[in-house]
């Protein structure tokens, strides 16, 4: 995929998400404190509607403009409408804009819901793995600037209101919204017994580690251009990274935001920044990443029993998957962390939750702006992750290590943190990258002999 857009670096307010959020002084000077963060969010955003590939840039603004829609982010939707986007109730006439329509609302709303036969419906309409993969971005960038533009609008003093959820459709949706999905409230989780290679499939939250099978074809290790790993430096080149490589500009764009929200010394304490991930993690239900985010949250703040209570928190669900009530997940916290935990899942949820009351309480336990500012990113950036872990692949219990050498490392390690202003970490970890032994995809449809687990990895 060609990377030759060319970007000139937006300021705190003149990038997409910064004009869109109308930004007061102190949340704006916030943004300015990572840097990368603000240049590698327009640069993701540029990518994923200018590069070429097999959906046009049209047909990506108007799907944009649906998932914006359901994630309560009207101006991002009309910002997407206003780039000459393609008129969906006219062009679902086609089976094929049909189909994809279909896929993006279930990507959107109810990513745990996703099942391979649901990918094997995208092949069926014609993508191959590029298609799949730029789809799937589309949705899951989507997901990401919807929050920051949400959570940040909120920090800057405009309370745009919350969605009535009771008014609403049993998916969660908003009452008359023209994006609702009509075809969710039938479905149950994807939830098998046993992963393709034939390993249990993890059917409860734990800070264990666990492993990551795609769904769809990464680019085999022995065609990996140096552009394409340029892309995920410092990760691994686990099947994760090289799917997502089929869209070499967004995931460069994404492994700096990574590194930029997670790594650096500013901010929020990065302990609170992992407790944000796994928060997300659980209420968009996706237990492979919030095992790897629950484990960094409880190795840095050393406080596991705190987040083991979050993880064994019930969040109860209606037809098509939305969280009802997510109370729960900050039961028998310290005040802090309650605080933290009810943001993160109030922005977390589809559409967003988050009120201006909570930001107040925030403040009045003492977060400045840069660390509310953090705290927005974190939640946003797992919005994006979720979606892409949870619909291009699934998780597996891997063997023990005394079965399998490959676990017997430090991938528990936790990086450093970097520098201000640098975005790349100053080492890399071995809890890098999700991985397979091999470069193919499982047929979504067969079950293979047992296969050696290997690399357990991170989910952004």
């Amino acid at each position: 995929m060609s990377t030759t857009v060319h970007h000139r670096p937006p300021t705190a307010r003149t990038d997409v998400v910064g004009a869109l959020a109308e930004l007061d002084a102190a949340t704006a000077d916030a943004r300015l404190a990572k840097p990368e963060v603000v240049h590698h969010t327009q640069r993701a955003h540029d990518h994923l509607f200018a590069d070429a590939g097999r959906l046009s840039p049209a047909l990506r603004r108007a799907l944009a403009a649906r998932v914006a829609e359901q994630h309560g982010a009207p101006l991002l939707a009309e910002h997407h409408r206003g780039h000459d986007a393609v008129d969906l109730a006219v062009a679902t006439a086609d089976p094929t804009v049909a189909a994809l329509v279909r896929h993006t609302d279930l990507l959107s709303l109810a990513p745990a819901l996703v099942t391979p036969q649901d990918v094997a419906a995208l092949e069926q309409a014609g993508l191959d793995p590029d298609g799949i993969v730029l789809l799937s971005q589309v949705v899951a960038v989507t997901a990401y600037e919807a929050r920051l533009v949400t959570g940040l609008r909120l920090l800057a003093g405009h309370d745009d209101g919350t969605p009535a959820i009771a008014a609403g459709h049993d998916d969660g949706t908003p009452a008359g919204s023209p994006s609702s999905p009509t075809d969710l409230t039938g479905r149950g989780k994807y939830a098998p017994e046993h992963a393709p290679n034939g390993l249990a499939a993890p059917r409860r939250f734990t800070r264990d580690q666990l492993g990551w099978l795609p769904w769809v074809d990464p680019i085999p290790s022995v065609e990996l251009t140096d552009e394409h790993r340029a892309a995920f430096a410092g990760k691994s080149d686990g099947a994760y990274f090289r799917l997502l490589a089929r869209e070499t500009g967004v995931l460069a764009a994404r492994t700096q935001i990574d590194h930029a929200i997670f790594l650096t010394r500013v901010g929020l304490p990065r302990a609170e920044r992992e407790l944000a991930a796994a928060v997300t993690s659980k209420v968009n239900d996706c237990i492979f990443c919030a095992s790897v985010h629950a484990r960094k949250a409880a190795q840095l703040s050393k406080r596991p029993d705190d987040v083991d209570r979050l993880l064994a928190a019930e969040v109860p669900r209606a037809p098509g998957w939305a969280p009802t009530d997510l109370a729960a997940l900050s039961a028998g916290q310290e005040e802090r962390w309650a605080a933290v935990v009810d943001f993160a899942a109030a922005l977390a949820a589809s559409p967003s939750r988050a009120t201006a009351a909570q930001v107040t309480r925030l403040r009045v336990l003492g977060l400045e702006p840069l660390e509310l500012v953090d705290l927005v990113a974190s939640v946003a950036f797992f919005s994006w992750a979720n979606r892409l872990m949870l619909t291009l692949g699934e998780p597996f219990v891997p063997e023990p290590a005394a079965n399998n050498p490959a676990l017997g490392d430090s991938r528990d390690t936790i990086p450093p943190t970097t520098t201000l202003g640098t975005s790349v970490p100053v080492t890399t970890t071995p809890d890098a990258a999700p991985g397979t032994t091999s470069s193919s995809t499982v047929p979504a449809t067969t079950v293979s002999a047992p296969a050696a687990a290997t690399t357990t990895g991170e989910s952004r």
